[in-house]
């Protein structure tokens, strides 16, 4: 059977459905079940439960943007085997998207308003690393990762102790986040300029606090 070949308005197009699904509607997933559905309820005050719900609303909103970096750098990438590598690390980010907003909801709250946002920025942002060069862009995943990792660890140090639901998904995205990490390396990946890891950790910080609220 003949291979199909994708030319750029094939992917733009492709780009624009893959955004429509991320930010509104619900992405395809893998095989893999939600690490919280195996864990007891636990019972959480209201104060409890509010501060858990924006923990997971931020770690959502994060997801929504590592979809539009990976779809934005396998756009533009140069060679085959980095744009396929991005697409699977995608892939298995939607996970994470559907663990974390099915996780709010339970909580009783909302993902974020402001996710359109995030996602257009990340897949510019995304686009641009993957014109620099496939090393340039595998490595600015490698550190996206890196930071995402620092961001999970930090969160389950906030998270109410008895909240183990909430744990089980964070627990699950920081194994599967530093993978990723280490494969981008893997692959060929460059260190980031200090600079530019410090305009990211700062763009990161916006977008947390912002999601915290909104």
């Amino acid at each position: 059977m003949e291979t199909r070949t994708y030319n750029l308005v094939d992917r733009l197009l492709m780009q624009v459905d893959l955004g429509m699904r991320t930010v509104f509607g619900r992405p395809q997933v893998t095989e893999r079940p939600n690490p919280a559905e195996s864990v007891a309820d636990a019972e959480l005050s209201d104060a409890e439960r509010d501060l858990a719900a924006r923990l997971m609303r931020i770690n959502h909103a994060g997801e929504v943007a590592a979809q539009g970096l990976y779809q934005g750098q396998a756009l533009t990438a140069r060679l085959a085997t980095v744009r396929d590598k991005m697409e699977r690390a995608a892939m298995e980010e939607n996970d994470h998207l559907a663990w974390c907003e099915d996780r709010t909801r339970q909580l009783g709250s909302h993902t974020s308003m402001l996710s359109p946002l995030w996602y257009a920025g990340s897949v510019t942002i995304g686009a641009l690393a993957g014109f620099a060069g496939d090393k340039w862009s595998l490595g600015f995943v490698a550190e996206t990762e890196h930071q995402v990792v620092r961001h999970l660890e930090d969160h389950l140090r906030q998270l109410p102790e008895q909240d183990e639901k909430s744990r089980a998904v964070l627990q699950q995205m920081k194994i599967d986040e530093s993978r990723h990490a280490t494969h981008a390396l893997a692959a060929g990946g460059a260190e980031l300029p200090p600079p530019v890891k410090a305009l990211m950790g700062l763009t990161s910080k916006i977008m947390t606090r912002a999601a915290y609220w909104i």
